[in-house]
């Protein structure tokens, strides 16, 4: 199967993201069985292959920062990137100088939208046909192993991206410890770990693992912008927001996320404050978080919002809220909370995590005592209760300075660059 060929243009993430994911008409035989399209770009001088479980249709995060990466490597002649995700079939798209490799996997149980990564031949015929300098893997499960056996025979270094801290998710009991050994195995896999904030760094170095390089995330700075923010009374009406305080959380609902908390807090944020709360995103935990506020009092002031591809109608609503809240304590970095953080919102975290550093550098918000609604709601009345204009403008500068995409993927560049010549 031979993907069409795109005339070279400047392709923004979300182009990208269109068009290298777009619904396409899978192979009649696996990818394990039919001719490879030829390597993109033969005379780039640094090619990278990013592989990961952390991919689906309404993921977040991790999407985000690979097509952002994308959209750096489309616009940059000597770069070119190979993308291997699961999928529910085969498949194969690329641009100028991105190509993505959609391998057929089975869903993970209760984990919607993540599929497994299992195939191992097709896995080690991409790598030996696309022949990167440096493979990135950003997830810890079976794929480390499935590219360590691709990838060996050939010498091709391993980059472990650190994006979910599953060692702390089971804190130190056996769990926690069992985990903490097998990022000690994992890390014997790879030239270096780059994780997203000190937190994240500090959870490894207690687990084992030293060579650790801290790269934070970036964000749009012009698609999340303060600007939008005149166009709130339009983005609550379309929405059918009422009135008060619009506190807002957007992500993945899943357990480590601690929405439950968020919820136990709300009648008393709400009651105190008279807030409306939007809860944008999809996720295995969805279903039984919406039955539990199903006939509250409290119930018609929180609005449910599916996941969205619409980046710009995203921007406009964290533009459009007066707070964000972070309420898990595990990130490793927070990429939506650094977005509304660019779009000029304020955020409250709990005070653990990659979340509640930026809160702190950026002093563009609060914390609150991990796993605490107490105090979760009483951080939040206190916020509500001031005026936020001066947090608004910390939020922005923190992001402006601290945050452009391009200086992320030169600092990535330069690490791929030195593990090669390693």
């Amino acid at each position: 199967m031979q993907p069409a060929r795109r005339p070279v243009e400047s392709l923004s993430a979300g182009e990208l993201s269109r068009r290298l994911l777009a619904p396409v008409e899978p192979p009649r035989v696996g990818l394990d069985k039919i001719p490879l399209p030829p390597p993109l770009r033969p005379g780039a001088r640094l090619a990278v292959l990013d592989v990961t479980e952390f991919f689906g249709e309404t993921s977040g995060g991790v999407r985000t920062y690979l097509m952002e990466k994308a959209a750096y490597v489309e616009a940059r002649p000597e770069l070119r990137q190979v993308l291997v995700v699961p999928g529910g079939a085969d498949a194969v798209t690329e641009t100028e100088g991105v190509r993505c490799y959609r391998l057929r996997g089975p869903r993970v149980p209760t984990q919607h939208p993540y599929r497994f990564m299992l195939a191992t031949r097709t896995n080690r015929r991409i790598v030996e046909h696309e022949r990167p300098d440096v493979v990135e893997v950003g997830s810890p499960g079976l794929v480390p192993w499935i590219v360590r056996f691709a990838a060996a025979p050939l010498g091709v270094p391993l980059i472990h991206f650190f994006h979910s801290n599953y060692p702390a998710l089971f804190g130190t009991g056996i769990a926690g410890r069992a985990l903490a050994r097998y990022a000690r195995a994992l890390d014997r896999l790879f030239a270096a770990t780059v994780v997203t904030s000190a937190s994240a760094a500090d959870e490894l170095r207690r687990a084992g693992v030293d060579r650790v390089v801290r790269i934070p995330l970036g964000v749009d700075l012009e698609l999340f912008h303060p600007a939008r923010r005149a166009r709130a009374a339009e983005v609550r009406g379309r929405l059918g927001i009422a009135g008060g305080p619009l506190v807002v959380f957007v992500g993945r609902f899943a357990r480590e996320k601690r929405l439950d908390l968020l919820l136990a807090a709300w009648p008393r944020i709400q009651s105190c404050t008279g807030a409306q709360l939007l809860l944008v995103g999809d996720g295995p935990r969805r279903e039984s978080l919406f039955r539990s506020t199903a006939g509250q009092a409290w119930a018609a002031s929180v609005h449910w919002l599916p996941f969205t591809a619409d980046r710009t109608g995203l921007a406009e609503i964290l533009a459009a809220a007066d707070l964000f809240v972070s309420s898990g304590g595990v990130e490793t970095f927070g990429l939506a909370a650094l977005e509304a953080m660019a779009a000029g919102t304020p955020v409250l975290s709990a005070d653990r995590g990659g979340v509640a550093e930026q809160v702190i550098v950026a002093g563009a918000g609060a914390l609150f005592r991990d796993g605490d609604a107490a105090a979760l709601a009483a951080a939040a009345q206190r916020l509500l209760a001031t005026d936020l204009t001066p947090l608004r403008a910390l939020a922005r500068t923190h992001a402006a300075r601290e945050h452009d995409w391009e200086q992320v993927f030169e600092r990535l560049v330069a690490l791929y660059e030195q593990v090669r010549r390693s």
